[in-house]
């Protein structure tokens, strides 16, 4: 099958389309044409150029907009946890109070987390592709879909990708991509992946280091 001469991506068609209502222009005589012929062209790109541009410039302004949150939320944390630390310090802190803050009660008890526990189930993913060559992938477990908490004894969830355009077999057709502890992982992809497929197999992993069974294969689409 011929690959279409249409570029797939915006970027590649912007200078695609540039240069062909150019020369189209210039060499209407040689090409048979007139003016008249190339209106409904120039119409629709006249109509979508300003829309590629502006939807480009937000673009850029939606990722300059989540690395400031992000560096204000890390200096945020930074700050509670400081001030936790001297908290857990404080003999004049009771666990009651450590409740009421949300902040962690140490557990005087000896608990054994056992790597079967943690193997029993699979995390469960789900794919966002809202945003151009960027996947967000969120997880949470099968055994309890309603909630975002992962299951006791378990340190992260593993993330494995197959770029293609068949489903792996299973995961040693996959490459690592991340052990994330807390959901969602975001995946950025180039702009030479555009319109391919991403397969995505999960698994926990626990504190222990064993690995619980991968999960079903999520399928999405990079967007160009």
């Amino acid at each position: 099958m011929s690959q279409d001469y249409i570029p797939r991506t915006d970027g590649d068609f912007l200078t695609f389309e540039t240069t062909f209502i150019a020369y189209a222009d210039t060499n209407k005589a040689a090409l048979g044409l007139v003016a008249a012929d190339l209106t409904p062209v120039t119409t629709a790109r006249d109509a979508w150029e300003p829309a590629y541009l502006d939807n480009d410039a937000k673009q850029a302004a939606a990722r300059a907009a989540r690395q400031l949150k992000d560096e204000k939320r890390a200096a945020l944390e930074a700050a509670i946890r400081a001030l936790v630390r001297r908290l857990q310090a404080s003999p004049a802190v009771s666990d009651e109070e450590r409740k009421a803050l949300g902040i962690t009660v140490r557990d005087t008890t000896p608990t054994m987390h056992t790597a079967t526990v943690a193997a029993a189930t699979r995390p469960v993913g789900v794919v966002s592709t809202a945003q151009r060559l960027r996947h967000e992938i969120r997880f949470f477990d099968e055994a309890t879909p309603t909630r975002k908490a992962k299951p006791d004894g378990v340190m992260g969830c593993e993330i494995w990708v197959k770029v293609g355009t068949t489903p792996p077999a299973d995961i040693s057709e996959c490459t690592f991509l991340a052990l994330d502890t807390a959901s969602p992982y975001v995946a950025d992809y180039p702009g030479s992946d555009a319109g391919k497929t991403a397969f995505y197999m999960l698994r926990w992993v626990t504190t222990r280091g064993d690995k619980g069974p991968c999960s079903e294969t999520v399928a999405a689409t990079i967007t160009g």
